[in-house]
């Protein structure tokens, strides 16, 4: 590994071009205000920044690093495809022979009869992909009424007009071009139920309330349901009852909808299944796909359904999937991808995963001790601790916040949070830790050690008792 070097001066103009010519994706301008982060270099779950400090990553680089930073066996496998041919696209009728070779691993390694594969840029891509293939597949099976998505209030699906639109964030909506036939059912969040029940004695009330809606906008109208079968970093890993995802896909079912599994956060090994479905026993129609299928190493997305559903759109002139994307299935992001799952195999990442996961599940029992943690929830390396919300410290409202009642919460960038101090006191002790208004959300890479993970556990008492302190909390 390499660590760049970098003069005082050179610092200061890195930072001001921050500042001047970039505008920065979910960029908060307070934090910017404050520090610019740049980094340089990275080895397993550590980061270096620009000035030299060793930095301890728990978030993998946004869910994304599962196989570590600095693996330069796939730069290497990437190095041997560009001395043959370094792209050509998946367009008309030609592919390149890592594509072709991808597909045929994700049919492998996916779940049930998920076999044919669309590969995009994204997750946020391949989210919307999948909602106009959901759209297209009933146009052209004589069923045109059927343009309606369902999603989930809680739930994070991507950035794009069409995904952002499905995304039950209300404040990610507020700026975006409503797209029309988008409903949202209640979300599945046992320790914050919408109807202040508690499982099992609710009788599985949320899934009664989705059947509802379904019924109410005439089953005939709804083309996919699309949900997070483990709600994402924003949402706090809430694991839902199984016979609740069991009970939507024996809805879906009954109403013949298709049922749409995003699973760009929770895809590849992290788990401890390969994807987060496997745990639920349930099969989607189409899976989607993105961060951890080449660990971040290039951009890639994909979107994985069934055979039946495909060749719809192999009909004949005329029936063809009317979308696609130059750089979707990028054949070096292929090569990638490929040598990532190999790394995932030797190392036999997915079976860690699961195993330290219930490690982390004993580890993070100690933090119950303390007054302000509340719920802690997760599956594999997927954690977050949210803490008391009846101690507010003083939130204000910054420019990257437009209001305050839902995004104090859920905002990352309320500086004034309980949660936010932590994570900029473990920033300034050397651990990146993500927060969302106060939840911590821990996420490694699967090369996390039980070791490393002590060594987060430190971090995780010592910040919690400094803000207890700083806070006067007992």
């Amino acid at each position: 590994m390499i660590i760049p070097k970098y003069s005082k001066k050179e610092i200061a103009h890195l930072q001001e071009a921050v500042h001047e010519k970039i505008l920065g994706s979910w960029s908060c301008n307070a934090d910017l205000d404050k520090e610019v982060k740049i980094f340089t270099a990275g080895e397993g779950c550590w980061l270096y920044d620009i000035h030299g400090r060793k930095i301890l990553d728990t978030f993998s680089s946004l869910i994304t690093t599962a196989v570590g930073h600095g693996r330069i066996e796939i730069g290497e496998a990437m190095l041997v495809q560009m001395k043959s041919l370094e792209f050509f696209p998946i367009y008309h009728d030609g592919f390149t022979v890592p594509q072709i070779k991808l597909a045929e691993k994700l049919a492998e390694i996916a779940p049930g009869d998920l076999e044919v594969t669309c590969f995009v840029n994204s997750g946020s891509e391949a989210n919307e992909f999948a909602i106009k293939m959901a759209r297209q597949y009933f146009w052209q099976t004589g069923q045109p009424n059927r343009t309606k998505v369902i999603a989930r209030r809680g739930s994070y699906h991507g950035t794009t007009i069409g995904t952002t639109a499905v995304t039950g964030f209300a404040t990610l909506r507020t700026v975006s071009t409503p797209v029309p036939g988008c409903l949202f059912a209640p979300q599945v969040k046992c320790s914050q139920c919408e109807f202040g029940l508690k499982y099992p004695s609710c009788k599985l009330c949320c899934l009664k309330g989705l059947e509802k809606l379904i019924q109410s906008e005439g089953p005939d109208t709804i083309a996919a349901i699309i949900m997070d079968p483990l709600p994402g970093s924003d949402s706090g890993y809430p694991l839902a009852p199984k016979e609740y995802i069991q009970g939507v896909r024996r809805l879906c079912d009954k109403y013949g909808i298709l049922l749409i599994f995003d699973e760009v956060q929770t895809g590849f090994g992290k788990t401890g299944y390969w994807f987060a479905c496997e745990y639920y026993g349930v099969v989607p129609d189409f899976l989607v796909a993105s961060k951890a299928i080449t660990s971040g190493y290039q951009p890639l997305g994909a979107v994985i359904t069934k055979k039946r559903i495909a060749d719809v759109f192999k009909q004949g002139p005329g029936s063809e999937f009317r979308s696609g994307s130059t750089y979707g299935g990028h054949t070096l992001a292929c090569v990638a991808a490929l040598k990532n799952l190999e790394i995932f195999e030797r190392e036999h990442l997915v079976e860690h995963a699961r195993d330290l996961g219930k490690y982390i599940t004993k580890r993070f029992k100690e933090l119950k001790k303390y007054s302000i943690v509340d719920t802690i929830s997760g599956l594999g390396t997927l954690w977050a601790i949210e803490l008391k919300s009846d101690k507010p410290i003083g939130i204000r409202i910054h420019d990257c916040c437009g209001e305050i009642p839902e995004s104090a919460r859920r905002c990352a960038e309320c500086a004034g949070s309980i949660g936010a101090w932590i994570r900029n006191w473990c920033w300034e002790n050397g651990m990146i830790l993500r927060n969302n208004g106060n939840m911590l959300v821990i996420a490694p890479a699967l090369v996390m050690t039980y070791e490393k993970f002590d060594m987060v556990m430190d971090f995780l008492h010592q910040g919690i008792q400094a803000a207890m302190k700083h806070f006067k909390i007992k």
